[in-house]
């Protein structure tokens, strides 16, 4: 089986590594090198330069003749440079050939530029996913999952994600008996609990550059079942709560209270996977004050109550 993954220059270098890493350690535990045949595919003649230093030598160019490809993985570039149109011309050509096609980190930009996803449900990194729907408005960007499966179309958030993604293809193929023993030799959760925001809600904290706001975030992510009103907030910052509430927007672009809530509910969803802890009792050290309003939290959110979402991603220690 054939796996291509397309390294444009400045490609995320990990966007490559940890996908060729999974598929070639299933290989040898199947005992059959063929089993997956992974190339790395040039955009220009050389060695492919990516972060960290790293150079690649490809495997192939768009530039060589066609092979067959059973599945196309687009790895990103952070730096956004232009985008080739030899690229696109590429792309357009033999996505409707391969079995199945996807996305790492900033790679879904060259498939949109392609007009690949029109219409579709995709992920990219949080941080670039402000800027996919702004360009591409007619696509639905959900920046909380690690990656979506949408029929043959598969997307990753960005950088490690793509060995979740990779592992999900592994099981599809192969089953879950090989994916989970080539999860736990490379240390991996076969389904990682949670979403992006368990890391971009924490990380905002770190986003605001006045420190009134920062401290703000901080009390927020370390009282989650205080008063944490946009009355009580504003208080602490010393400013009155309409100047707290337009100055957390426009530093955070969010609100006060969907930062709170965030924040709540990454909580309650690392206690559930992580823990056997009641689910009255999550609710009431999150913040949500009693189960029935952390159940509705997290089907808007989430479309999952916390019962099933800790069936579904409860870890083995837990």
């Amino acid at each position: 089986m054939r796996i291509v993954i397309l390294a444009p220059p400045g490609v995320q270098s990990l966007d490559v590594v940890g996908p060729a890493e999974v598929f070639w350690e299933a290989a040898r535990r199947l005992g059959d090198p063929d089993a997956y045949q992974v190339q790395v595919m040039g955009t220009l003649e050389g060695p492919v330069c990516g972060t960290g230093s790293l150079r690649f030598l490809a495997d192939r160019t768009i530039h060589d003749p066609d092979e067959p490809i059973d599945t196309l993985l687009v790895g990103g570039d952070p730096s956004f440079e232009a985008i080739d149109p030899a690229v696109i011309d590429w792309l357009r050509r033999r996505v409707p050939e391969t079995r199945r096609y996807g996305s790492i980190c900033t790679g879904v930009f060259l498939l949109a530029a392609a007009g690949l996803l029109d219409g579709r449900r995709v992920t990219t990194h949080w941080e670039c996913a402000d800027k996919l729907r702004d360009e591409h408005p007619n696509l639905t960007v959900d920046a909380d999952q690690i990656f979506i499966r949408d029929g043959a179309l598969c997307t990753a958030a960005g950088v490690t994600s793509g060995i979740d993604l990779a592992l999900a293809l592994l099981e599809e193929d192969h089953g879950r008996e090989l994916a989970l023993l080539v999860a736990r030799y490379m240390v991996m959760f076969l389904k990682r609990p949670g979403g992006q925001s368990q890391f971009s809600a924490h990380l905002a904290a770190q986003v605001s550059s006045r420190t009134s706001i920062q401290k703000s975030q901080e009390y927020v992510l370390e009282n989650l079942s205080a008063d944490l009103s946009v009355e009580a907030l504003a208080l602490r910052a010393g400013m009155s709560p309409r100047n707290f509430a337009r100055v957390f927007r426009r530093d955070v672009n969010r609100t006060p209270s969907e930062f709170v809530e965030a924040a709540r509910l990454d909580a309650a969803r690392r206690m559930l996977v992580d823990s056997a802890t009641p689910l009255q009792r999550i609710a009431f050290a999150c913040g949500f004050g009693d189960a029935g309003t952390m159940r509705r939290v997290f089907a808007r959110n989430l479309g999952l109550s916390p019962l099933e979402y800790r069936k579904r991603f409860r870890t083995s220690a837990a």
